[in-house]
């Protein structure tokens, strides 16, 4: 398996912008008529923390993480090239964006996902999110779940 690097950049980054339409791409197919309720919730203009993963220099996957409370991040952007996935990257991007939301004062993490993302699911449940009440803009919307998790604020948390 080759050598996964993780960089923290922000929304500006290029490789960024392109595993971004890729996502926009793949969850356009997934949610249908649906998905223009949930692009205008998924602009990347002036995300400040950002993780993008390479393999071999190639741009593989990628997360975000933006304000959502005083004390909670929101989770975004997250998507692994689908030639890629099956490899622990999603949890790789994860955990670093936890790391880094820990380090800067968030709390807790939380993020919505949708009931037709099985995979997205059974990821967040596995790194520990529960399932929260639908909050923000979600509230009502039938095929969102949304999730959070309490950080541990002193320690990093460890791939496991």
């Amino acid at each position: 398996m080759a050598t996964l690097t993780l960089i923290r950049t922000n929304s500006d980054q290029a490789d960024f912008r392109k595993l971004v339409a890729l996502l926009d791409q793949d969850l356009a197919v997934r949610d249908g008529d649906e998905h223009a309720f949930y692009a205008q919730f998924n602009k990347v203009d002036a995300i400040k923390e950002v993780v993008v993963a390479y393999q071999n220099n190639t741009p593989v996957g990628c997360g975000a993480i933006k304000p959502f409370s005083a004390s909670q991040a929101e989770v975004k952007r997250m998507f692994v090239h689908p030639d890629n996935r099956k490899q622990r990257i999603a949890a790789q991007i994860l955990n670093e964006l936890e790391n880094w939301a820990a380090e800067i004062g968030f709390s807790a993490c939380i993020l919505e996902t949708g009931k037709k993302q099985p995979e997205a699911i059974a990821l967040y449940q596995k790194a520990g999110y529960q399932i929260i009440t639908n909050y923000g803009q979600y509230i009502g919307v039938d095929n969102s779940v949304c999730m959070q998790k309490h950080l541990d604020t002193r320690y990093p948390i460890l791939d496991t």
